[in-house]
Order: structure tokens, then sequence, then C-alpha cells
């Protein structure tokens, strides 16, 4: 079984090391089939590029690698260990995730032991009104305002609009010169 709060506090020290901040750790998956998904990010850029990416993903594989030659075994049986940036449509995990996104539209869950806060309701979508002294407000499309405590909240994340692309402009295009056009070679030229 593996004991995912000491696998995140792992991850997050050696990722705070590196000068990044931990967003979400997640393992998904059964059997040899595993996933250890870690999203991090610059936090001067909210985003991570390839290189940070991989140094990320070498320096966590290592600190697992020397715990499990310790014997302490972190994660049990084989898995696949993917690192990223968290993206336009990022999750949410984090009160200032809350805080920082404020006018964009998110989708929220509750945790399943959480007290809904209208009705039987568990899921809300709409804009992020406000986050307050651990409360999160959402304008939900259809029950309009409510709020919930951020402790509640099982998953939440960022949804694809047009306001949010124009406001997540990249800071950092390393690699973007290096882009090369190919043209496309029809069949006729092919031959």
């Amino acid at each position: 079984m593996t004991d995912i709060a000491r696998l995140t506090d792992l991850i997050e020290q050696e990722v705070s090391a590196s000068g990044f901040e931990l967003v979400r750790v997640k393992l998904f998956g059964s059997d040899d089939e595993r996933t250890l998904q870690i999203m991090a990010e610059n936090p001067e850029t909210g985003q991570l590029v390839i290189d940070q990416c991989m140094a990320i993903s070498r320096r966590v594989s290592d600190a697992i690698d020397a715990r499990e030659e310790a014997g302490d075994e972190l994660i049990e049986g084989a898995y696949r260990l993917e690192v990223s940036s968290p993206g336009i449509d990022r999750p949410l995990t984090r009160a200032k995730d809350f805080a920082n996104w404020i006018g964009h539209e998110a989708r929220i869950t509750l945790s399943k032991d959480a007290e809904a806060p209208a009705g039987n309701k568990r899921t809300f979508q709409g804009d992020l009104a406000a986050f307050d002294d651990g409360m999160v407000t959402v304008e939900d499309k259809k029950l309009g305002t409510v709020t919930m405590p951020l402790a509640d909240i099982h998953s939440a994340k960022l949804m694809l609009t047009d306001r949010l692309i124009k406001s997540t402009v990249p800071l950092d295009t390393t690699g973007a010169d290096e882009v090369e056009e190919v043209e496309d070679m029809s069949e006729e030229d092919a031959d």
C-alpha cells in the first residue's frame, strides 16, 4: 500500500529544493499501469518548461530510489513517473490558487463526507467570486452564489474559456524559437 502523505512530503521537499512549488501529487491506475503524476510550477511564471520537468523528475526519482535502497518502500510495485506544468485549465489545490484565479470559471466537487451547501448538490460550476478565511465562493451557473469551506473540496479545476486563454499568456517561451516548420508533402510529391 502506498502512503501518499509520506510520498507527497518527500516530493514537496525535492520540488522546493529545486526552486519550484508543488501543485499536486496524484497516483492513479492499477497493477503495472500506475502513474505517479507530479504537477509543479515556477513561482515566477506559474509554469514549467521541459528542462525543468526533467530536472524535477530526476531529483524525485533519485530521492525515491534512495529511500527504497534504505528499505523504505514508498510505492509498492512498478509505476511511471510523470512531471508536468499544471497547464491553462489547471487544478486548484492550494488556498492561493483559489485567491489567484478569482473571476475565472471553475468546476468544484465536494468530498463525499462534506455537508453540501446547496441541498444534495456536490458539484458546482461557475466563476470563482471570492476566497476569504478558508471559504470559497462560486457563482454557480444554476444555483447562484454558493460558499463552501476549502477543506470540504475534493477536487477543483479551472475551465478552459476564452477569458482564461486571454489572461494566460506564456511567460516563458524557451524553445519557441527552435520550432521548425516542415512543409507537408502531398502523396504526389512523395513518389
